[in-house]
């Protein structure tokens, strides 16, 4: 089995509290380091009710001290929302609490809708070119020290931080193969492009300081439990969050809910089944069966677990289940 990772969106259940769910990252953070997984990834968005990690440097910054070796890291930021100047100063200063540990995704979406994006931004005029600039700006803030270079981002200046390029169309792929960034694709949420992604990548990849190599990582929903009917029903409560959010009414994470897309117009079980393609959802040997058949497929080099579950110990549960796959390869 390749690298597993983990992609936590610090989901706010209904219910419950912001801080419950930071607290809740932390403890997956900690379970994850002893299981084996590689990475402990969080994920910006803004004026969401189910999701806390807003502040997403914050709260890497608390997950980090209270684990020891997996690396953290914003899977990802979106560069749009900040100046790079910024970005580069706090996660310099994550390199320097957490020395050889911080890993830094750049996206192009807001991680909002239009309203909070301005609010964000005060400005929504950008251009196709301003991302790649941005990106350019903010690695050259990470250089060794130059003389003469007026704007110095302290911390960061001189620190081996491993940038990505994050994604959902080509854009990201033809963008981080021109840099020679590996590339995680967003195909937990948006799986459409996913194949034709990963092919312009690996065939425009031009080698860089960081990457010799075209390097691939895959987001991958896994609801994983004792049986294949207890994950399916922990599965609804994403088949119910994305129903909200497309609906123009985002809300916590809800409680499972026995046939609940059985329930739902044709149009959304179709959508629903689209977005939930790049998924494991059953018993171990169910998850283990859909995982290393969606890695022989796609040819992953390393995958991104995510799993919004409503439940505390089921979610636990589920990564457990996953991380051994880690264990027995």
């Amino acid at each position: 089995m390749i690298p597993l990772s983990v992609l936590d969106l610090a989901p706010i259940v209904e219910g419950g509290t912001a801080a419950q769910s930071l607290s809740q990252s932390r403890e997956l953070a900690r379970h994850a380091e002893r299981l084996g997984y590689r990475r402990f990834w969080m994920a910006e968005h803004h004026s969401m009710p189910g999701i806390a990690s807003a502040a997403t440097a914050v709260a890497l910054a608390y997950v980090g001290g209270g684990t020891e070796r997996i690396r953290i890291g914003a899977g990802g930021i979106m560069l749009p929302n900040h100046a790079p100047l910024q970005i580069a100063e706090q996660f310099g200063t994550l390199e320097l609490l957490f020395p050889g540990r911080v890993d830094l995704g750049l996206g192009r979406a807001p991680g909002t809708d239009q309203a909070a994006a301005f609010a964000l931004r005060r400005n929504l005029q950008s251009d196709v070119t301003q991302f790649p600039r941005d990106v350019a700006e903010l690695m050259d803030y990470l250089k060794p020290a130059e003389p003469g270079r007026r704007v110095r981002a302290i911390p960061g200046e001189g620190l081996d931080i491993p940038i990505w390029i994050l994604g959902s169309s080509l854009f990201g792929a033809q963008l981080a193969a021109r840099l020679g960034l590996p590339y995680a694709f967003a195909s937990h949420f948006a799986p459409a492009q996913m194949m034709d992604a990963i092919r312009v990548y690996r065939a425009t990849f031009q080698p860089s300081a960081q990457l010799a190599r075209p390097y691939v990582m895959l987001g991958f929903n896994a609801f994983a439990a004792d049986s294949d009917g207890e994950a399916e029903l922990l599965a609804t409560s994403l088949m119910q969050a994305f129903v909200a959010l497309r609906s123009g009414a985002p809300a916590p994470l809800p409680p499972p809910a026995r046939g609940y897309r059985e329930q739902l117009p044709p149009a959304y079980r179709a959508t629903l089944d689209q977005i939930l393609s790049c998924s494991a959802i059953g018993g171990p040997d169910t998850v283990r069966r859909q995982t290393e058949a969606f890695v022989a497929r796609t040819g992953a080099d390393e995958l991104m677990i995510t799993a919004q579950i409503f439940e505390r110990d089921a979610r636990l549960r589920s990564f457990e289940i996953v991380g051994e796959m880690i264990r027995a390869s």
